[in-house]
């Protein structure tokens, strides 16, 4: 916000040097030449301005709004929360976790024991029994819940949505996986999404635009 204030008192300041010799009958000062050089000079210092208080003004993803959402397109899809499925995992009947991301997305981090499931995959892809418990996450938790749906359209009946999906389960210091062991970080989907993840559990990928 700093940034802001500080080119708009520029552009409030360059008005003011323009206006005040009008402002004082004293119009004949400025050559006439000059007036389509300050007004381009005034609307560059305006678009700079915008650009800088676009970000910065900008609503930021909180937690609330996003689940929120979720449990709004998706009210028949049932959730568990990260607490509750980290006991479950304890278990020795464990729920089967299928991961709704992308393939590079899952290459990153998962949970351990996860079965990796394209977001856009249909449900008779799923090759388990139709009461068998079943978990389904993705970054955030929208994209597994679509598919949470879609699953139970289907004639699955023990369906649930991870609340918060990985992100949230990465922010809470949970374990994480991938081919070669333990992993500590999760790839941040974009770099929009990826605010929602701690900035020290953020994967650094080239494509998180």
């Amino acid at each position: 916000m700093v940034i802001v204030a500080q080119v708009l008192f520029v552009v409030l300041g360059a008005g003011w040097l323009i206006a005040r010799p009008l402002m004082r009958g004293q119009a004949s000062e400025i050559r006439a030449e000059l007036i389509p050089r300050l007004i381009i000079a005034g609307c560059i210092l305006l678009v700079l301005a915008l650009s800088l208080a676009g970000p910065l003004l900008s609503p930021r993803l909180a937690w609330p709004a996003v689940k929120g959402r979720i449990a709004k397109e998706f009210p028949s899809v049932k959730r568990v929360s990260t607490t509750e499925l980290a006991k479950e995992l304890d278990l020795r009947e464990r729920p089967v976790l299928l991961d709704v991301r992308t393939a590079a997305e899952f290459e990153i981090s998962h949970l351990s024991g996860a079965q990796h499931v394209d977001p856009e995959a249909a449900a008779s892809e799923v090759k388990l029994a139709k009461d068998a418990p079943i978990v389904t996450y993705c970054s955030v938790g929208y994209r597994s819940a679509r598919f949470a749906e879609r699953l139970e359209k289907a004639g699955f009946r023990s369906v649930r949505n991870l609340e918060g999906s990985i992100f949230q389960w990465a922010n809470e210091g949970r374990p994480l996986v991938n081919a070669r062991g333990p992993a500590t970080t999760v790839h941040p989907y974009d770099r929009k999404w990826g605010t929602l993840l701690d900035e020290l559990r953020r994967a650094k990928v080239p494509d998180a635009k």
